[in-house]
């Protein structure tokens, strides 16, 4: 790479001292040329600690909340994982750990893997199947017997060792979107992501733009896209009827990771904000927040 420095050598060998200056003006220039202004550097922040479940509450079809049945939810190794190590059979125990905290415009990110064998009991369809809930109604709405959160599902799947399935698909218990200007209602869409047999890692990213638009992103790259997310539909059992007002549109919510029957471990789960100061004036300003937040703005 060419950083636009020009030095003329001394006749005769090159010095060491002469050597030691030319390297770090070289560097000193890389420096300089991929030197990110503070106003484009993101700011990711870490959703798990990697030692416990702080900031964290989880909630299982059949159990109250905060009762964490059979230690499904647990870290070790410095991961998040969901293991039924202490499940004689699944029993339809669907769970879901929230992050306690709401959020509207943001991206989250998770990088996954499953691993070891499906719980006794677990569905078919529930074979290394996870999911990233977003926009969902909080915890303490959920029914004592109802198995999964009014929400906008991030579908991660793990290949079966043979064939086509794709990550990063779309569910929607208690809920549609808006795809290609038409109301979609089935429950499940696929996205265009590879498939990824075997215990490899994949990062997940969901971009969710309130009420208006959501993208799934598998390693980088754009796999799904729609929009206005909103209550709607079936699939969800055991709800208060007062939490489910179809056709109202999401624009915030919790976010959840789900226990479905089959082990995966979470080694990063991770936020970016794209809600904040978008004065350029401000110290804290970001070039890539989309919602301004004059009240966080700091001169």
């Amino acid at each position: 790479m060419n950083y636009g420095l020009s030095v003329i050598l001394p006749s005769g060998m090159l010095t060491r001292r002469y050597f030691t200056f030319l390297v770090s003006a070289v560097l000193l220039c890389a420096s300089q040329a991929g030197a990110q202004p503070d106003s484009e550097r993101e700011e990711w922040v870490q959703l798990f600690n990697g030692k416990d479940l702080s900031g964290w509450t989880v909630k299982i079809n059949g159990y109250d909340l905060g009762e964490n049945f059979g230690n499904t939810f647990r870290v070790e190794d410095g991961m998040l994982k969901v293991s039924y190590d202490q499940y004689s059979d699944f029993g339809e125990r669907f769970g879901h750990i929230f992050q306690q905290q709401k959020f509207s415009h943001y991206i989250i990110a998770v990088e996954y893997r499953f691993a070891g064998e499906q719980a006794p009991g677990g569905p078919g369809w529930a074979r290394r199947n996870s999911g990233i809930m977003v926009h969902s109604q909080a915890p303490e709405t959920m029914g004592r017997n109802q198995n999964f959160p009014i929400s906008i599902e991030v579908q991660l799947l793990g290949g079966l060792g043979g064939g086509t399935r794709t990550t990063a698909n779309l569910c929607t218990p208690g809920t549609h979107v808006v795809m290609d200007a038409k109301l979609l209602t089935r429950h499940c869409t696929t996205s265009s992501s590879p498939t990824f047999d075997g215990d490899q890692w994949v990062r997940v990213e969901a971009v969710v733009l309130g009420d208006s638009q959501i993208r799934h992103r598998v390693n980088g790259e754009t796999v799904l896209t729609y929009e206005m997310p909103q209550i709607g539909g079936e699939v969800v059992n055991g709800f208060d009827p007062l939490t489910k007002q179809d056709g109202k549109l999401l624009d915030e919510g919790y976010i959840s990771l789900q226990s479905e029957s089959h082990p995966v471990h979470f080694r990063k789960v991770e936020l970016l904000s794209l809600a904040g100061c978008i004065d350029p004036k401000a110290k804290n300003y970001k070039s890539y927040y989309v919602k301004s937040e004059p009240s966080q703005c700091s001169y």
